[in-house]
């Protein structure tokens, strides 16, 4: 053989040989992921072969399957009340995939859970069809329609979380507008262009604002200030008078900021009248005085910088809020009053909320009660579990003293309820360089407590970018208030 011929009798059996070797580790190193691949078809089939199993809100299915025909899928995904829960269950479409609880337990809804491999076998001799698990929630379906109807009735872009203090249930997780997950559950092409629709929208209805996005949280924030404050020695009388001036001067700088009560009422105010007016100069002060590194400790302890949920919930996982590193004294003062390089997340402001409603402590927020068989049987239980004890409980109790004088006596009186004790705070959040020409956020979060030791945490984000209204009528308390009071009746029953 010459030598050009060797040379390509040799390309060609290392080309052989990379071929062979490349065959043997897909079949055997990457089979398992190939076969469960989410854009392998024969997945998608399996999945919607059956019926899925439910996930239940208030011991009711919110989900359901029907039957097609003309499709090599068997069975389409179904939903009740699709807008007002798309938030918690998510989509599960033929074509575009899936979301949240539908692909997080994916496994428990389809049946292919490795828990039910003595069921499958079980099936096949007796001839009975796959069937899939469900996942038991723990929302409130009353507090869910509270908050939903409250942001739809303003006609807002906005976002309702409602938690347990002391255990972390998620009681309300809503996002409006929002989009019904029933519309586009096929394979078609006019499936296919609804969902397109939804995804151009400028109104953004497939965003999940109480999770995946982040907001600076405005005077909301001077609650985990107060906290602050108050564990690092900086106050520790409340009703005190302070040095804070008013208007207040930024360190380093010629810019003054005032607050809408007046000079009068916030100049050298005590911080329980601060909290009760809103004055942003004894925040700002006291957040400078805490310093960046201790407020930023504070902050983490309350779960900022880090993710809200644990891996076990997927897809639920929530988008971390910040309080940033490396802050000039300017920068730490404006984060005192929830501006700045600040961001959060609705279900974070729920959390600090909750915190200081739990005497200091911030437990893990969860939306899965249990995971459920087909035969009803218990597969798995989500025990309560403490992230933090954030401050201590003789802070905790000082704040919530001045979130109840605020409800009772400032601006979170939108709140108040017969028979319960509330505790509250408003918020307005500038958003952009030029704050007269962006519209301003709105937020309210309160709790409310029973005599009976039932108590729940809101947090209420409104963005009235698309709303009818004028700058002057945008308040945290204004709008925000009404929506959190009528989801902590829903949930305490008043």
């Amino acid at each position: 053989m010459n030598r050009p011929l060797r040379h390509i009798a040799i390309f060609c059996g290392l080309l052989m040989l990379a071929l062979l070797i490349r065959t043997n580790w897909l079949q055997f190193a990457k089979s398992e992921e190939l076969a469960t691949h989410e854009h392998n078809r024969r997945v998608k089939i399996t999945q919607f072969a059956t019926p899925r199993g439910d996930i239940i809100v208030g011991g009711k299915a919110i989900t359901g399957s029907k039957e097609v025909e003309g499709t090599d899928f068997k069975y389409q995904r179904t939903f009740k009340q699709g807008k007002m829960y798309a938030p918690v269950t998510g989509y599960a479409s033929q074509a575009q995939g899936m979301s949240l609880l539908e692909k997080t337990y994916d496994s428990i809804l389809s049946g292919e859970d490795e828990r039910f491999a003595f069921r499958h076998a079980k099936d096949i001799l007796t001839g009975e069809p796959r069937r899939g698990g469900d996942v038991i929630t723990t929302i409130d379906p009353k507090a869910q329609e509270a908050g939903y109807k409250g942001l739809s009735e303003l006609d807002a872009r906005g976002a309702v979380v409602a938690l347990e203090p002391s255990t972390g249930k998620v009681l309300a997780l809503v996002s409006t507008p929002s989009y019904d997950p029933s519309v586009f559950a096929g394979n078609s092409f006019k499936e296919g262009d609804r969902f397109q629709a939804l995804v151009d929208a400028k109104s953004k209805p497939l965003a999940n604002r109480p999770l995946r996005e982040t907001f600076p949280p405005g005077s909301t924030f001077k609650i985990l200030t107060a906290a602050a404050a108050l564990e690092h020695g900086v106050i520790s009388d409340v009703d005190a008078p302070t040095d804070a001036k008013s208007p207040y001067k930024l360190p380093m700088s010629s810019t003054t900021i005032s607050s809408e009560a007046g000079d009068a009422v916030c100049d050298k105010a005590s911080m329980k009248t601060a909290m009760q007016y809103s004055c942003n100069n004894v925040f700002l002060d006291a957040a400078l005085k805490v310093g960046d590194e201790k407020m930023r400790e504070t902050a983490e302890k309350f779960g900022f910088n880090e993710d809200v949920y644990s891996d076990a919930f997927g897809d639920m996982l929530a988008t971390k809020s910040i309080y940033p590193e490396k802050l000039d004294e300017p920068g730490t003062a404006l984060t005192g009053m929830g501006q700045g390089s600040l961001t959060s997340t609705p279900m974070q402001m729920a959390m600090v909320t909750a915190a200081l409603a739990n005497g200091g402590k911030l437990m893990q927020p969860h939306i899965v009660e249990k995971l459920q068989g087909p035969d009803l049987s218990t597969l798995e239980e989500f025990e309560p579990q403490e992230m933090s004890q954030a401050v201590s409980e003789e802070t905790a109790k000082k704040v919530q003293e001045m979130m109840e004088f605020t409800a009772r006596e400032g601006s979170a009186k939108p709140a108040l309820i017969d028979g319960v004790t509330v505790g509250g705070k408003t918020g307005t959040a500038q958003r952009g360089n030029d704050v007269s020409k962006e519209v301003p956020y709105g937020w309210f979060v309160s709790y409310g407590k029973n005599s009976d030791g039932r108590a729940v945490a809101v947090a209420v984000f409104i963005d009235p970018t698309a709303m009818d209204i004028s700058r002057s009528d945008i308040s945290g308390g204004r709008l925000g208030g009404p929506i959190a009071k009528r989801v902590m009746q829903a949930v305490l029953g008043k």
